[in-house]
Parts: structure tokens; sequence; C-alpha cells
């Protein structure tokens, strides 16, 4: 017995000996990750799983020199197409799946998808584009919340402060990269004669394939949206700032349109307060332009992003609860949104466009790889559509920056568009050679 227990003292000892070893062995190792970590690496830990990356099948244009030149509505005889999947970079900006990215990354697509860093994948459908501002707003579905960005603040940027880019440049899956702000409030004119203004200017190091990507500030916050390179210089890139996607936010997500539910709330910050401007419901309800927004139905507010999802995803008939402060004092507001009558979208298109359409059938839109659009069964001779070229059999695929799916909102869309006002149409064309992909703005009448 007694040999017995030696033997179990002396097992024990060699393991502790053991342990000790592989203790100090690895200790050297974690000291040296402590003394190397950097902001960049805690920011790429703390956002990387949020950043996704996007694959958009698209239809490219191949036009002859001189359609390069004066390429309108009628250059559509001289144009091939053929398909192309290019990548870009995108972001989580809410839990329940609503990604941002840069127009031009999705433009054209007939279909994108979303790539995390975990290699999972998930369809995207577009929410809008907004090719003017160069954003774009997609949606995944899933039961699981996704790990999302915190959203920062772009007022208050210092000149030669650390940012990061994370991204998918060239391919290479969430590339990370750091340098600082070199500017801010930069112009920056496109090719196609499109000027973005109040761009950030970095250094950091970014390429095709960057577009879309966060550009993020040393607290993990996003500060931009990366989307642009000088390709004649080095180190010269441009980021849209974030307070330009958090005031076009709501136009983005269709608050206003979103079941025709009146609710009367815009956000904006007053550092370091998120204020209200009320209107309709809300101020029928005493809320007052300046009020500080505290909780809307016992959530506290971290993000206006927030409350305009709840609001997306909000029913018709829901009673909506916000918990508000004026002049430090608290106060509660309960309130049901307003129904607002809904237009004929059929009716308006046929009136200020002279378009005849109908939807289209649900194995239509499976052949061809969309959501929904609008068959054109005729077109007004001498009408807006007429004059640009537009033909029976072809189809509506976008409105302005949104995607009609069905007539309601076609009527949301069109139903303050005003006579002599521009809207940008996409259409499906179909020839010989396959599909071609025309887009231009059409006059309202």
């Amino acid at each position: 017995m007694r040999t017995k227990s030696i033997a179990s003292v002396r097992y024990v000892l060699i393991g502790l000996v053991f342990l000790a070893g592989y203790a100090e062995a690895a200790s050297p190792s974690t000291t040296s990750q402590v003394a190397r970590r950097t902001p960049v690496v805690d920011v790429f830990e703390a956002t990387r799983d949020a950043v996704v990356n996007i694959g958009a099948t698209r239809i490219i244009e191949r036009r002859s020199a001189f359609d390069d030149l004066f390429f309108n509505w009628y250059g559509r005889g001289r144009t091939r197409k053929y398909t192309l999947t290019s990548v870009g970079s995108g972001f989580i900006i809410h839990p329940h799946g609503y990604v941002v990215t840069n127009a031009h990354v999705v433009a054209n697509a007939a279909d994108q998808k979303v790539v995390f860093a975990d290699e999972t994948e998930y369809p995207a459908k577009r929410v809008a584009v907004d090719e003017q501002h160069d954003l774009a707003i997609l949606k995944i579905e899933s039961d699981q919340a996704f790990h999302a960005i915190h959203l920062g603040r772009s007022h208050n940027l210092m000149i030669g402060e650390t940012v990061v880019a994370i991204g998918n440049p060239l391919g290479y899956q969430h590339t990370v990269t750091a340098g600082i702000i070199s500017a801010t409030e930069r112009e920056l004119q496109t090719k196609q004669n499109v000027i973005y203004k109040d761009l950030i200017q970095t250094d950091t190091s970014i390429n095709p394939g960057n577009s879309g990507g966060p550009l993020l500030n040393v607290l993990s916050e996003l500060i931009g949206i990366n989307t642009a390179i000088r390709g004649d210089a080095q180190n010269i890139g441009f980021a849209i700032p974030v307070d330009t996607l958090r005031k076009l936010l709501p136009e983005l997500l269709s608050i206003g349109h979103h079941r025709r539910l009146a609710v009367g709330i815009q956000l904006s910050w007053r550092e370091p307060k998120l204020v209200v401007e009320a209107s309709g419901p809300a101020a029928k309800a005493g809320i007052e332009a300046g009020d500080e927004l505290i909780r809307f139905d016992g959530k506290p507010v971290t993000q206006d992003i927030d409350f305009y999802v709840h609001l997306l995803e909000m029913k018709p008939d829901h009673e909506l609860q916000l918990d508000l402060r004026r002049k430090g004092q608290h106060y509660t507001a309960r309130f049901r949104p307003e129904v607002i009558p809904m237009p004929d979208g059929k009716e308006l298109l046929s009136r200020k466009f002279g378009l005849q359409v109908r939807l289209l059938k649900p194995a239509e839109a499976r052949r061809l790889d969309i959501r929904g659009g609008l068959y054109v069964t005729d077109v007004e001779r001498g009408s807006p559509a007429d004059q640009v070229g537009v033909e029976r059999g072809m189809v509506v695929i976008q409105m302005g920056n949104y995607f009609p799916t069905d007539f309601d909102g076609v009527g949301a869309i069109l139903e303050k568009v005003r006579r002599g006002e521009e809207v940008f149409f996409r259409f499906f064309a179909f020839t010989r050679l396959g599909i071609d992909v025309l887009g231009g703005p059409l006059v309202a009448r």
C-alpha cells in the first residue's frame, strides 16, 4: 500500500512539473503577444465578423467607341451583354441582417451574395440603391442575429488620426490595412461625370474590391464607407462619411413608405443626444422638436438605425411608446401610427410616363433571377417613355433608388414626383443576343 501511495505522489509531482514547464514555456509567447498588441489588432478582432465580402453577378455592356461617346437609350441595338462575377465589400449595420455597401458594387447585378469571414454565404436582396451618393442597402435573412458594426460620427474627425480599413481587395478576403486621415471635405469626379462631395481622404491602402467596406476609428466605430481610389496616384483613397449614411438611412430604408404608416419621427444628433423632429402623429402626442429620445418600447436608444428598423418591423396596429427628456424632465408619449391611403401606382406610371404595365409573374421573376418587376404591356405614343425608346415587352426592374415588386410600392415612389422631375429607370430588354440592361432618366409630365 505504501509503495502504491509513493508511486501516486510521484505521478502527481511529475504532472505538476510538466504543467509548470508548459506554463513557463507558454508564458513568454503570451507576454510577447500582449506587448505586440496594437489598436489595429483590437479593431480587426472587434469588427471582422461584421465585415462581409459581396459577390455580384452582373450584366456587362460592350459597346463600340462611337457608343461610348454617344450612348443613350437608342444605342441598345449595338450593345452586346455578357455576365461577370465581381467582388466588393460591405458590412452589417444591424443584427437583423441589413448590409451597407457601395451602389457601384451591386449596380446592374442580376443577383448578389454575402460571404462572412467563416465562409458562410447568404443570398442578399437589394433594399435600395442610391447611385447619387454611391450607397446601397442589402438584406439577408437568417434566424440568427448578426454581429453589427457600431456607427460612429464623422463631423469631428481629426486630420492625422489613425483609421483602419477591412475589405476584399483583389479577392483577398478580410484584408486589414491601416493609415491616417489625410483630409476631409474632398470632392471627387468620376469618369461618369458624377461628383461626390464631402469625402474623407485617407492614405490607408485601398484597392479594387475594398469598395463598400468599412473605414473605422481606433474605437472600432464606423466613420466612413470606402468608395474610390485615385488610379493615377498612390496612397490616396476616399470614403463616404458615416454622417452622410446616417442622414440617408430613413430614405434608404423606405421609412416614409413602409406599409404607409405615418409616425412623424425623424432623428438627428446633438452631441451627445439623439433628438427628434416631430410631425403628424408624434406631434399630436405632444412630442416637440428637440426632445431627447431615451427609449422606444422599453428599449434603450444607442443607435438611430435600431429605431428605424424597429419602425420597419412594427405592426400597423402597434401602439408605440417613447420615453423622452425635455429640459431635464422625463416623460412618456404613446401613440399609434396613422395609415396613409395608398396611391394607385399603376395609374401614376401611365399618367406621368405613358407606361402601361402588369406585375411580373412569380415564374417569370424566377427565370430572370429577380424578386419581381413590371412587365411593359404598352407605351403611349409621344410619352416620356416613348421618347427615350422604351418598348412593349421590356421589364422595369428599378425606379429611383428602389426595386418595384408591387403597385403599392410604385405608388409610394411616384406620388411626390412633380412635372419636369427626372426619375431613374432601369429595364431588362430582350434581344436575340440575350438580355440587355438599359438605364436612364425619364422626365415626368
